[in-house]
């Protein structure tokens, strides 16, 4: 299945004023799966314009509820389990290949809903940003330390570290 490409997908790492991250809590898997916004880019978009655009499908964060912090300074990559590539996302990619932006948000926590028509999460909360390795599920926790270390010298300028 390494003949597959991988899947053109923007990445939203939405912090709060308190310096905390937003997660959701995945619906389609029974194991106890958390990660931030993400989703595909549709033919023609660009990734910051999908990133805006899955934000708001996955958690009802309105574009002007949002400012642009940083953008990563080049896509991740990973690679579904075997046990997934074929199955995940109709067998059409292996993996994703992903570009992450920082947004703060500027808004209040009832600006969030993710009840969407596009509703992938059951659950959100807000979290430190070092917890999100340990939060999402394996195979893409090597993804989740690249972004976090990408964005390291805006959240540590977020939080006086």
């Amino acid at each position: 299945m390494s003949d597959l490409p991988y899947r053109p997908c923007a990445g939203v790492m939405l912090l709060n004023r308190d310096g905390r991250v937003f997660v959701g809590q995945r619906m389609d898997t029974t194991i106890e799966a958390w990660q931030m916004p993400q989703g595909g880019i549709d033919p023609g978009e660009d990734a910051l314009t999908a990133a805006i655009r899955e934000l708001g499908e996955e958690t009802g964060v309105a574009p002007d509820k949002v400012e642009l912090i940083a953008e990563a300074p080049g896509d991740f990559t990973y690679d579904l389990p075997p046990e997934l590539i074929g199955k995940a996302w109709k067998g059409k990619w292996r993996g994703q290949t992903q570009r992450w932006f920082l947004f703060r948000f500027l808004g209040e926590d009832a600006d969030v809903d993710i009840d969407t028509s596009h509703r992938e999460f059951r659950a959100w909360r807000w979290i430190d940003p070092d917890d999100l390795p340990r939060l999402i599920v394996p195979f893409k926790r090597a993804l989740y330390e690249s972004v976090l270390a990408a964005f390291r010298p805006q959240l540590a300028a977020s939080d006086g570290r």
